[in-house]
């Protein structure tokens, strides 16, 4: 499975007999699936199947799912009212002796008020349920187009987040392979620092006193903490091949990886150690920044 990243848009729209419609759908950060619909009146049934094929395509992010329509060319038909045209032909057979009996023509019809009644034209349940299909197929596509989008971008991220791994690993083969690591270096430094505290202090006691020095050579020893960097730098790049939802997963590596970077400059003793673990930092918060935009 490919990573994908957490933003994008699409935009899908069309035609369905008179009905114009559009689908545009953006994406961004979120910890969860939160979904904001915009769907206009009467068409409000479509909530179920928009939720339904978001949450089967995608599993983190913001999104705002709006769709508008538009009707053009509006048909007009006339509406008879029979009950009326009753009446009037009624009315004018009852009159017939007292008026003049010509028939009546269809502009006079039209001319009394309330015989015919011009009216938009609805909308069959054929093309009604011909427009719901076809708006329907627009919102997989729309969301088949944004899933598409995201994937691409989590592509460039996986690139992104590689070379971060890669510049973590070598800045802890940088910290493992300081020379201020080597055990001769350590007995030296400890040497120098035990002689400069037993210089005329008679009363120390000796055995107690390298107790404590063997206490702090453990203390200042990185082994634990590169071998559990170089550890995270396996589970990252296995993360990352493994690909899908993974943003979490990656997250809680980079609250590891930065653990081991502090732990390194609070215990370093060398400029050039504490300077790799300054940088780690940095490349961390960056690794980490990019892995908030991951699913």
């Amino acid at each position: 499975m490919t990573l994908q990243s957490m933003t994008g848009f699409s935009r899908v729209e069309g035609t369905s007999g008179r009905t114009r419609w559009a689908w545009e759908l953006r994406s961004v950060n979120g910890k969860g699936l939160d979904l904001r619909l915009r769907l206009p009146p009467g068409l409000e049934a479509l909530e179920a199947d928009v939720r339904r094929l978001a949450g089967e395509a995608f599993s983190r992010g913001n999104m705002q799912i709006g769709l508008t329509t538009s009707v053009s060319e509006a048909q007009v038909e006339a509406v008879v009212n029979e009950g009326a045209l009753a009446a009037v032909l009624a009315l004018r057979d009852r009159l017939a002796g007292t008026i003049d009996p010509a028939p009546l023509k269809l502009e006079t019809l039209l001319s009394v008020r309330g015989i015919v009644d011009f009216r938009e034209a609805e909308e069959s349940e054929t093309e009604a349920q011909t427009r719901d299909r076809d708006i329907r197929a627009g919102l997989a596509e729309a969301i088949r187009r944004l899933a598409d989008m995201r994937r691409k971008e989590g592509a460039a991220l996986a690139d992104v987040l590689l070379g971060q791994v890669a510049r973590i690993e070598a800045l802890t083969a940088a910290v493992e392979a300081d020379p201020s690591r080597s055990v001769a270096v350590i007995a030296e430094r400890l040497a120098v620092q035990v002689a400069t505290l037993m210089q005329g202090a008679t009363a120390l006691d000796r055995d107690r006193l390298h107790q404590e020095v063997a206490l702090l050579a453990t203390k200042a020893d990185l082994r634990e903490e590169i071998d559990r960097l170089k550890s995270h730098v396996r589970a990252a790049r296995e993360l990352i091949a493994e690909g899908g939802p993974i943003g979490r997963k990656l997250d809680f590596l980079a609250q590891e990886f930065n653990r081991e970077s502090n732990t390194i400059c609070s215990k370093s003793n060398a400029a050039a150690v504490t300077a790799a673990g300054i940088e780690l930092k940095v490349v961390i918060d960056q690794f980490r920044e990019q892995v908030q935009n991951l699913e």
